[in-house]
C-alpha cells in the first residue's frame, strides 16, 4: 500500500492511494465511470474515449483509465461537459453498428446497451450509411466472430497477445475500415480461448455452443468452484430452470470465471468452461440392486443389506478427487476409522491425467485430492488393485465417481467380474454402470455445497445451484447412512 492523497470527486473529498487510477479510485467508492478498452487485467490503451473526466485546470477532458490519483486532484465525473462527451464517443461507437440486439447473446449484458440507455444521444448526427463488415465468422471451435459489433477496445488481443501469448487476432484495416480478425493462417484455437467472450464488452465475440440457446436475464447465478482440475478456479454457475424448454432441455447453460486473484486471477481454461455437457448425461437416479435379483430399495434397505457386506474380509474402495472436503471427512469416518480397511484407490490414474501449463491448467483433472491427503489417507496402486482381483483377492469392490474402463481399458469388465459384489457410487452410469451389483445415485457438485482444496492447499467453497435428480444424496450423506447401519 502506497501513500495515501486527499482528492475530490465529484465536490466530495475522498482518500485513494497515490499513483491509483482515477477510474479504479471512482469504482472504490461506487461511482462506475463508462468504459471499454481499461480491463484491470489487460490493461489502459485509452482508445475507446469512454472513461472521459473533467480535471480541474485542465485544458481538455482527460481519460480517466490514465489519470492517476494525486494530492488536491479535482475531478468530475457527472458534468455536463462529461456527459456530452461520452455521448459523442458513444456515437461514434455507434455509427456502424448493426441494429440486431433482439438477436444478439449479449443483449441483457452489453455494455453498448446499458452505456445507451443511459448517455445515448438519441437524435444522432450521422447521417451516412453504415459500414458493413463480416458476421457469422467462425473463428475457432469455441468462439464466433461478428465483426459490425466491435467497438475496437482490443480487449480480445491484448488477451491473446499478452495472456496466452498466442497472437490469433489481431486489427486490420484503417478508418472505417479497421476490423478486428482472425490471424491469416491461424485459428482461435488456444486452451483459453473462452476468455475472450468473457473480455469482450459488447456482442462481437460470442460462444458458440451459447448462441440462441436461453436469453441471459432467464439465467440464475450460483458461485461454485470448477472440478476440472486441482486449481480450483472460482466460478459462476449459470443455470437454466425457469423455462426449461430453453438451451435444448439443459439445466446448466455456461460456465464463467469469477475474480480471484490468489488463484485464477480473471481467467478459466476451455477445457473447464466447456467440460459440463456430460453433467446431466447418463444420471442415476435410483437405489438399484442390479443382481442376483433388479430391485428399487429404499436407501435405509440398501444400507441394511450392504452393512453385512462391507464387515466382511477383501473390501476395496476405489474413490475420486471429485469427492468434497465434506465428504472425505465422512469417508474416512466410516472406512478407516469403522470399518479400519487398507485398501483404498484414488490416486490421479491415467484417467484423471492431462495437460497442463503455466498459466492454470493442472496435469492431475479433478478437484480435490488434496482433501485426501489432508486427512492422512494414501492411495494404493490400481495395477495392485488389478493383480488382486484377477487373483479372488477382493469379495467387494466399492467404487466411488470413478469410470473404471478409463482406469484399465478393455480388462476393466473382466477384472469388475472378478468382484463377488460390486457397488457404483455417483452422478453418473458410466459404461460399466450395468455390470455392478449396487448403484447408488449421488449428488454431482452442482446439486450440493461443499469444499474443495487445489494443489496450493486453499479451500474454496461451491454451492448448490440445481436441484438433485431422483433419489441421489451427497456422498457424505450416503458415508454416513451406512456408518450408522454398521453401528
Amino acid at each position: 500500500m502506497g501513500k495515501t492523497v486527499k482528492y475530490k470527486l465529484n465536490g466530495v473529498e475522498r482518500e485513494a492511494e497515490e499513483g491509483k487510477l482515477v477510474i479504479e479510485a471512482a469504482k472504490d467508492v461506487g461511482v462506475e465511470i463508462p468504459h471499454y478498452c481499461y480491463h484491470k487485467a489487460l490493461g489502459n490503451p485509452g482508445n475507446c474515449r469512454m472513461c472521459i473526466v473533467e480535471v480541474a485546470g485542465a485544458p481538455k477532458p482527460q481519460v480517466s483509465c490514465r489519470t492517476s490519483v494525486r494530492e488536491g486532484l479535482d475531478v468530475k465525473t457527472d458534468s455536463d461537459l462529461v456527459k456530452r462527451a461520452q455521448a459523442s464517443a458513444l456515437e461514434l461507437h455507434l455509427v456502424n453498428h448493426p441494429l440486431d440486439c433482439p438477436v444478439c447473446d449479449q443483449s441483457g449484458e452489453c455494455g453498448l446497451q446499458d452505456y445507451y440507455m443511459k448517455i445515448g444521444q438519441y437524435q444522432s448526427a450521422v447521417r451516412e450509411d453504415k459500414e458493413h463488415k463480416g458476421k457469422r465468422i467462425v473463428a475457432g471451435p469455441h468462439v464466433m466472430l461478428d465483426q459490425e459489433r466491435c467497438v475496437l477496445c482490443t480487449r480480445c488481443t491484448r488477451f491473446v497477445d499478452n495472456v496466452t501469448k498466442t497472437h490469433e487476432l489481431g486489427i486490420f484495416g484503417m478508418g472505417h475500415s479497421e476490423k478486428i480478425e482472425v490471424t491469416p493462417g491461424m485459428t482461435l484455437d488456444n486452451a483459453y480461448s473462452g476468455n475472450v467472450v468473457d473480455v469482450c464488452p459488447v456482442g462481437a465475440l460470442t460462444d458458440r455452443d451459447f448462441r440462441y440457446k436461453v436469453r441471459v436475464w432467464y439465467l440464475d447465478k450460483t458461485d461454485s468452484i470448477c472440478p476440472g482440475c486441482a486449481r480450483g478456479c472460482n466460478i459462476s454457475v449459470h443455470t437454466n430452470t425457469a423455462r426449461p424448454w430453453h438451451n435444448d432441455g439443459k439445466r446448466v447453460a455456461r460456465l464463467k470465471p469469477r475474480v480471484n486473484m490468489d488463484v485464477n486471477g480473471h481467467w478459466m481454461c476451455d477445457d473447464g468452461r466447456y467440460g459440463f455437457g456430460n453433467l446431466d448425461a447418463d444420471r442415476l437416479g435410483k437405489v438399484l440392486r442390479l443382481s442376483p435379483e433388479k430391485a428399487e430399495l429404499s436407501w435405509f434397505d440398501m444400507a441394511s443389506e450392504l452393512a453385512p457386506l462391507l464387515k466382511r474380509d477383501g473390501l476395496a474402495v476405489v474413490a475420486s478427487g471429485m469427492l468434497s472436503n465434506e465428504d472425505w471427512a465422512a469417508y474416512k469416518s466410516l472406512f478407516v476409522d469403522t470399518l479400519k480397511i487398507q485398501g483404498h484407490y484414488f490416486s490421479a490414474e491415467p484417467d484423471q491425467i492431462g495437460a497442463e501449463d503455466a498459466l492454470l491448467r493442472r496435469k492431475e483433472k479433478v478437484p480435490n485430492l488434496k482433501g485426501a491427503e489432508a486427512l492422512g489417507l494414501k492411495s494404493g496402486s490400481f495395477d495392485a488393485l488389478a493383480k488382486d482381483l484377477a487373483a479372488g483377492k477382493i469379495k467387494t469392490l466399492y467404487v466411488i465417481e470413478r469410470d473404471l474402463s478409463k482406469v484399465w481399458g478393455d480388462k476393466a469388465a473382466s477384472l469388475l467380474a472378478k468382484a463377488g459384489v460390486s457397488i457404483l457410487q455417483g452422478p453418473n452410469k458410466y459404461a460399466l454402470g450395468d455390470s455392478f451389483t449396487y448403484r447408488l445415485p449421488a449428488t454431482a457438485y452442482v446439486e450440493e455445497d461443499g469444499r474443495f482444496t487445489n494443489f496450493e492447499g486453499k479451500v474454496g467453497t461451491y454451492l448448490k445451484a440445481l436441484s438433485p435428480i431422483g433419489e441421489a444424496r451427497p456422498d457424505w450423506a450416503i458415508f454416513e447412512l451406512l456408518r450408522k447401519a454398521l453401528s
